[in-house]
């Protein structure tokens, strides 16, 4: 009889300094080796922590109740590639979303969270912020470091470019807000703060941005937390301070006994369906309130 894969909470905490802070593949199999109590194990408990890309999708590409393609748009200083979907039943002019990814960049889990997204009534772009870099590789290590190399700056311009493309859309209603995860999460809450015509920005996890620029949001937020998460959530007593001050309109929500990327169904240790669930009617809710 195999033995059980048992994932502690310090194996998920190495995982997400090696996704997200400096430690190398190399180094980060080592240490999980040494947790885990031999390499054969560390492999094993991999797959269950990282996300897989190969996990069936909640909504399939080929789902026919959408349209959905890959489009160019303007970006800051040059063309930006996305994928845009809406339901075909929709009628009318739709709320327009931008969907912002983790720092694997655009990737199937993306455009399977967008497609869910446009089932629920919205006209949604999921851009890819790797489009100056060639676009998204299929290698997820290579595509972070790209992410990690990306200018900060235009990576938010490029958000801003997304955000406006999307208000001009001619299926829209002239409205456009926007939902980032992680890396994408702490991308939106910088898109609220450069882009005042902004109607709404969701954040699952994400970097807050520094207080002194949070007098600049005219958006409402809505912020998700999860309750595992010391690295994030060391932001937002701030953050939060800066919000209040400021007379923000704003929603935090931390899940507890949750980890970072609690929403991404493609990781099985991370993911946690009854904290997903409740941050998605959230959102869902939040977005159709100050968007419609």
């Amino acid at each position: 009889m195999s033995e059980r894969i048992v994932i502690t909470q310090d194996m998920i905490r190495l995982y997400d300094e090696y996704t997200h802070l400096t430690l190398d593949r190399r180094g980060f199999m080592e240490k999980l080796g040494k947790l885990a109590g031999s390499s054969a194990a560390a492999a094993a408990i991999v797959p269950l922590i990282e996300a897989g890309q190969a996990k069936a999708a909640v909504v399939e590409a080929a789902d026919d109740r959408l349209d959905a393609s890959t489009i160019e748009f303007a970006g800051d200083g040059g063309p930006m590639k996305g994928y845009l979907v809406r339901a075909k039943a929709t009628t009318g002019p739709l709320p327009a979303v931008m969907v912002i990814h983790e720092n694997r960049g655009l990737n199937g889990h993306i455009e399977d969270v967008a497609r869910r997204l446009a089932l629920e009534g919205f006209l949604v772009l999921a851009p890819d912020f790797l489009s100056p870099a060639g676009g998204t590789p299929a290698d997820e290590d290579k595509a972070r470091d790209l992410i990690g190399g990306l200018d900060r700056a235009k990576a938010v311009g490029n958000a801003v470019a997304a955000a406006t493309f999307l208000r001009g859309h001619e299926g829209g209603n002239g409205k456009s807000g926007s939902v980032g995860f992680c890396w994408g999460g702490g991308l939106s809450l910088q898109t609220a703060v450069a882009d005042p015509d902004l109607g709404a920005a969701v954040s699952y996890y994400g970097a807050q941005p520094v207080a002194e620029t949070v007098a600049a949001i005219k958006a409402p937020l809505l912020l998700h937390y999860a309750g595992l998460d010391d690295r994030i959530n060391a932001g937002i007593p701030v953050f939060e301070t800066a919000l209040k001050a400021a007379g923000k309109t704003y929603e935090i929500h931390v899940y507890p006994n949750v980890n970072h990327a609690f929403n991404n169904d493609t990781s099985a240790a991370r993911y946690d369906k009854a904290a997903a669930d409740l941050a998605w009617t959230r959102t869902v809710d939040f977005l159709k309130a100050h968007l419609a």
